[in-house]
This record gives C-alpha cells, sequence and structure tokens, in this order.
C-alpha cells in the first residue's frame, strides 16, 4: 500500500474516534462542564477531606458528594415539591373564576389606590358585566402564567436531576483527582509552553472567583431573607429561604419575587405593617447584597461586567438547563479573561520582552 494511502487512512480513522467521542459526550457536556467547575471550587475542601482520610482519595470524593448532596440536591427536592404543590393549588383556585366569574363588587382596597384606583375599579366593574370581556382577560392572563409556572416546575425538576449526575461525576474526577491534574497542566505546556501554564492558573481563579461570587452573594441574599422573614413572620421560613438561594442567581429580578410574594401574602392577611416591612427589608437589604457583594466577590478574579452576568444565566439556562445558572456566566468570565490575557500577552510589548527573554537564556 502507498505510505500516502496509508497515512490518509490512519487520518480518517482518527478523525472518526474522535467524531464518535464527541457524538458520545455532547449529551453530557454541560453537566460535565459544571462538575468541573465544582470541582475547582470544592479543591480545598477536598483536600482537607483528603488529609483527614489518610490519603484515601475514594474516601475524601465519597465524604465530599455526600456534602454536595446534603446541601444541593435535597434543597432542590424540596423546593422542587414545593413549588409543584403550588402551581397546583393556584390552579386550582383560578378555575372557579373562569367558572362563575368574579365578584360584582371590588375590594374596598383597590378603590383607595391613589390615581389607578378609580379607573381599575370601572374596569372590574365592566369585568363583571361583561362575562365575555372577563373570559378573554383572565385566557390571556392564565395560560401564558399556567406555562410559565410548569416551565419553572420542569426546570427545578430537571436541575434536580442534573445536580444528581453532575455529583455522580465530581466523584470520580475527585477520585482520580492527581492524574487529571497532571495531565492538564502537561497538556497546556505542550500546547503553549510557560503561556500555557498561566492560562491554566488563570482559568482556576477566575472560575473559583464567579463561583464564589455568584453562590456566596446567593447565600447572604438569602440569609438577610430569612432574617426579614423570620422577623415579619412569614411561614414556611426554611422554604423561602431555599428559593430566595435559587432565584438569587438570577440577576435583577430574582430574589425580588420571593420577598414581594412575601409582602403581598402579608398585605392580603391585613398586616400591613409588616409588608411594608417586607418591602423596605427586600428594597434596602436583601437588594443591597447583590449590588455590593457581588461585584466585590467577582472583582477579585474577573471584572464581569452586569450584562455578560444577564446574557450567561439566561443563556446559560438554554443551553444547559438549570445548571446554567450557575455555568453561564463563569463560561462568559473564563472567556473574558483568557481572551484578555492572550491579547495583553500577543501585544508588541509582550512580544518584545520574550525575544529579551529568550536571548538572555543559554
Amino acid at each position: 500500500m502507498n505510505p500516502s494511502h496509508k497515512q490518509l487512512i490512519q487520518i480518517a480513522l482518527v478523525a472518526l474516534l474522535l467524531i464518535g467521542c464527541v457524538a458520545v459526550l455532547l449529551p453530557f457536556t454541560g453537566t460535565l462542564l459544571f462538575a468541573v467547575v465544582i470541582c475547582l471550587t470544592t479543591l480545598p475542601i477536598r483536600n482537607r477531606l483528603l488529609t483527614l482520610c489518610g490519603g484515601r482519595s475514594s474516601l475524601a470524593a465519597l465524604l465530599l458528594s455526600l456534602l454536595l448532596l446534603l446541601l444541593l440536591v435535597v434543597p432542590m427536592a424540596l423546593l422542587s415539591g414545593s413549588l409543584a404543590d403550588a402551581v397546583q393549588i393556584g390552579i386550582r383556585q383560578v378555575k372557579p373564576l373562569l367558572e362563575s366569574g368574579i365578584p360584582g363588587q371590588p375590594p374596598a382596597w383597590l378603590a383607595s389606590l391613589p390615581i389607578i384606583g378609580p379607573d381599575v375599579t370601572g374596569y372590574w366593574h365592566d369585568l363583571a358585566d361583561s362575562r365575555e370581556e372577563m373570559n378573554n382577560l383572565l385566557r390571556q392572563v392564565f395560560d401564558p402564567t399556567r406555562k410559565f409556572a410548569l416551565a419553572a416546575v420542569a426546570l427545578f425538576a430537571q436541575g434536580l436531576l442534573q445536580l444528581v449526575l453532575v455529583i455522580f461525576f465530581v466523584f470520580f474526577i475527585f477520585r482520580d483527582a492527581h492524574i487529571y491534574a497532571d495531565a492538564l497542566l502537561t497538556g497546556s505546556r505542550m500546547l503553549a509552553g510557560n503561556l500555557g501554564e498561566r492560562m491554566l492558573t488563570l482559568a482556576e481563579g477566575t472560575v473559583t472567583g464567579v463561583m464564589a461570587g455568584i453562590v456566596g452573594t446567593a447565600a447572604a441574599q438569602s440569609i438577610v431573607a430569612m432574617i426579614g422573614f423570620l422577623v415579619a413572620g412569614v411561614p414556611g421560613v426554611i422554604l423561602l429561604t431555599i428559593a430566595t438561594f435559587f432565584f438569587s442567581m438570577v440577576p435583577v429580578v430574582g430574589a425580588t419575587l420571593i420577598w414581594l410574594g412575601a409582602a403581598i401574602w402579608l398585605y392580603n392577611g391585613d398586616q400591613t405593617g409588616w409588608a411594608v416591612f417586607m418591602v423596605l427589608w427586600g428594597m434596602f437589604a436583601i437588594s443591597s447584597v447583590d449590588n455590593f457583594l457581588k461585584p466585590i466577590l467577582i472583582s477579585r478574579s474577573a471584572s464581569l461586567p452586569l450584562l455578560l452576568i444577564v446574557v450567561g444565566v439566561f443563556g446559560g439556562v438554554l443551553v444547559f438547563g438549570f445548571i446554567g445558572l450557575f455555568l453561564g456566566p463563569t463560561l462568559l468570565a473564563l472567556g473574558q479573561v483568557l481572551i484578555r490575557e492572550w491579547l495583553a500577552h500577543d501585544g508588541p510589548d509582550s512580544a518584545a520582552a520574550l525575544a529579551t527573554e529568550s536571548e538572555r537564556q543559554p
């Protein structure tokens, strides 16, 4: 056989093998990437556990996986179940309105609203008199709301399964962490020498910093929100705190949905004073944590603009599902830092510095 033909056949076989590997791993891309992110973020805990376990990596990986199950999967399961129950209760409460219509007289507080009170009251009477117009309005509001609520339940259920799979991957990555670390270090040196090693170190710091900013801010917001819920006497504090933690990762409106819902519940229960307190606590305490703490934590490793955080969260959810809340901003921050470092390293000053350094070496 002609040597050139033999070489082409070898290249084709290697290409087919690579395509097959990519096809097999493609459904698990998001979960594998998120498992790597979690491993980088929790590496100090793993090293501490490894020391306590006498160097037994399997036992240390198992303990850390159980800890992650307790901290992530159990709260997620509780929140998913409560959210599904809340959606069913809401649908049952709205159905009678579709069948019998709204009461003829609006609530007294509606007419007392400044500026818009009389108009809203008049529109209420029009809806009560016209069954067809009321049904059209309820359908316009009810159908999208029902679909959104069901989609939220499905997203959290999907996130629960993804987290279980992520922790499964985390166990094996941490068990053989030294093998993967040596392979990454060797590969980065082979590809780009000292620059590759520096990029690898920079990537590790960026991933850790962004995850600390996102998760740390969400944890701080949930603690501050829990204090407000306890002071105001809102029921279901534990579930509301868990919900605040996960929803806080959605920029701008995430945690607001939780504390505003608690304020509305207090107002409907004739606790106007506590409702006002909940709104003020949410605006000036809970939201302030996101405005001040997140930029400080993230800026320690990467200056991530709000636009990239928003795009990362929503784009990450669309691509990776629930874990995109964490993975999207992390990937964008990592890409931004690496591109900046690469451009700075490829500049004329850097090239001249490298040339000078190479001339000094024997």
